[in-house]
């Protein structure tokens, strides 16, 4: 299984590390245990005192590099030491220090950061009014409703719930909850 981690570094030198934790895993056979070592980055148009256009680069996250690793229950051993060792790493985040392992960046938010970046694609459901869905998880795991409304946006679908003597109350359930029925 791949996780995201997210590597403290050196302020200003996030491409310095990426590029020597690049090199890293190809000489020290690592390239089946870290997968991508990627610096966010964001070019901006900006108008300069002449008026004249440039681009700038400007980094989303100073300071930090994420590394795609393997991950089988828990991050390899040899992995974690060479990223932590590597110079101008100051250690993960989400790790306490003193030999901890780094908690990996949970995937709905990592998929935000993918899509904004136009890495990863924005996932498109097809809900429409009136269409069957079953609820997956929750409180209301295995009932069946009628959407009423969909926002997409949101990546949510509101539904009507009959509860306390017959009246219609509106329930919101993110597209995560339901699966359509055919």
């Amino acid at each position: 299984m791949r996780r995201w981690y997210i590597v403290g570094t050196y302020s200003g030198y996030e491409n310095a590390v990426k590029q020597d934790l690049e090199k890293r895993k190809e000489t020290m056979n690592m390239t089946d245990k870290i997968y991508q070592v990627m610096v966010p980055e964001e070019i901006v148009e900006v108008t300069d005192k002449k008026g004249k256009k440039k681009q700038k680069v400007t980094k989303l996250f100073p300071g930090y590099v994420f590394v795609e690793m393997e991950v089988e229950g828990e991050m390899d051993e040899k992995a974690w030491f060479m990223i932590r060792n590597t110079p101008k790493v100051t250690g993960f985040l989400g790790s306490s220090g003193g030999g901890t392992k780094p908690v990996p960046v949970p995937v709905d938010e990592m998929n935000r950061i993918l899509i904004s970046l136009g890495i990863a694609e924005k996932t498109v459901l097809d809900f429409n009014i009136g269409d069957r869905i079953e609820i997956v998880s929750g409180p209301f795991e295995g009932r069946v409703f009628d959407i009423a409304s969909v926002n997409s946006a949101a990546e949510e679908i509101t539904v009507l719930v009959e509860m306390f003597g017959g009246r219609s109350t509106q329930m919101s359930f993110s597209y995560k909850q339901i699966r359509k029925i055919q």
